[in-house]
């Protein structure tokens, strides 16, 4: 294993990961307090082959979870309660929790509606801990909007949101510097950003269960098996992230795919799954706000031989007889197995903000839907 020396991700920058917890649950709840102490959720309705967009933690005690189909989340939860997504009232929400974050720093790259990174470290606020400044943070959250926020501090981004999540709910968690070796070492690969069910299967045949392990294997070693991915495996598994916080991000496209542990062999095949996942973008639209922005439509999808092609068309809605004509036009080009399939919508160029509930980091993107998903 290598040595602490080996990390290098720079001990200077102070970086603070806040999420909100169960954002558009909580601020349901928020509004009408006879909510509070029951499974509840926010989403689509199962008879329009809707999909959940967050849920508290009333509900996941029943393994609800957000991207899950309504109708699967009310076999798992018969006294669910689905309530449709209210926009406005969110929206109104996330821009007083975006106002407080931005009287830390004008450095803050929001992933959704209520999560974000801030780079806090040239800022003087609270004698300049970053610490410090999460706890305010939180506290202003909870008494002027209403809801709780779980943080996470560390000296880089990957880190600081692995500590978000560590507490959760309500909960903040700081990784110093000289932590961050035994605190990565110890994490299951799984934590990884980009590695979802089918990487982490892999890695599991391969003998590699926690990031320690994956430290025993040398960078040329991984490139040969997960081909550049391989490099974000080696860099991560050592604490290693120089991505900067990067404020204003602007959303090009909106997508969801999934990469299959068993390859689709027909069109008939791909075409049930393509249902599924058309729903699931519907779903993603919604939350990104991004209905408005639709130009192009297009249907990925990558063979067994590892060979992809991607259909588009103009369109500025989703229309599921469209994505099923242009997939029928990319499954003729090859005629094989299909080993990944996605569908996803361009934006204009004016963009809109990142995605709502289930926002990720920056992974492949086979591996972003495979966890927003659930599905292999």
């Amino acid at each position: 294993m290598p040595p602490s020396s080996a990390i290098t991700s720079s001990p200077s920058r102070k970086i603070i990961h806040c999420d909100c917890d169960c954002f558009y649950a909580s601020v349901e709840m928020r509004d009408d307090p006879s909510l509070r102490g029951r499974p509840l959720a926010v989403g689509g309705q199962p008879d329009q082959r809707g999909v959940i967009a967050t849920c508290n933690y009333e509900a996941r005690r029943f393994g609800v979870h957000s991207a899950m189909s309504s109708a699967l989340a009310l076999r798992k939860c018969p006294g669910l309660l689905i309530l449709p997504p209210a926009m406005e009232k969110y929206r109104a929400a996330s821009r007083q929790i975006m106002a407080i974050y931005h009287d830390y720093t004008a450095e803050v790259e929001p992933l959704s509606l209520d999560e974000a990174y801030l780079d806090v470290t040239h800022t003087d606020r609270c004698r300049g801990s970053a610490t410090l400044m999460a706890a305010e943070i939180r506290e202003r959250v909870r008494a002027i909007v209403g809801v709780t926020v779980s943080a996470g501090v560390a000296s880089n981004k990957f880190v600081a949101k692995i500590a978000s999540d560590w507490n959760k709910p309500d909960g903040l968690h700081v990784v110093r510097p000289h932590e961050i070796d035994a605190f990565v070492a110890a994490l299951p690969v799984r934590k990884i950003f980009g590695v979802g069910k089918v990487t982490a299967a892999k890695l599991e045949k391969l003998g590699v269960t926690t990031c320690a392990q994956l430290r025993e294997w040398p960078l040329v070693a991984l490139h040969h098996q997960f081909g550049t991915f391989g490099t974000r495996l080696y860099e991560l598994s050592r604490g290693i992230d120089e991505r900067p916080v990067q404020a204003d991000r602007e959303r090009k496209s909106v997508s969801v795919e999934t990469t299959y542990v068993t390859d689709l062999r027909t069109f008939e095949a791909c075409a049930a799954e393509l249902v599924r996942l058309s729903a699931l973008l519907d779903g993603r639209i919604a939350r990104a706000e991004a209905a408005s922005a639709v130009r192009k439509l297009f249907v990925k999808i990558r063979f067994a031989d590892f060979q992809r092609t991607t259909v588009e068309c103009v369109g500025d809605a989703t229309h599921l007889p469209t994505l099923l004509a242009l997939l029928e036009k990319g499954f003729a080009r090859r005629q094989q197995p299909v080993r990944l399939l996605g569908v996803g919508v361009r934006l204009e160029e004016d963009g809109l903000a990142p995605d709502g509930q289930f926002g990720l980091f920056d992974a492949p993107p086979a591996e972003q839907a495979e966890r927003a998903s659930g599905a292999v």
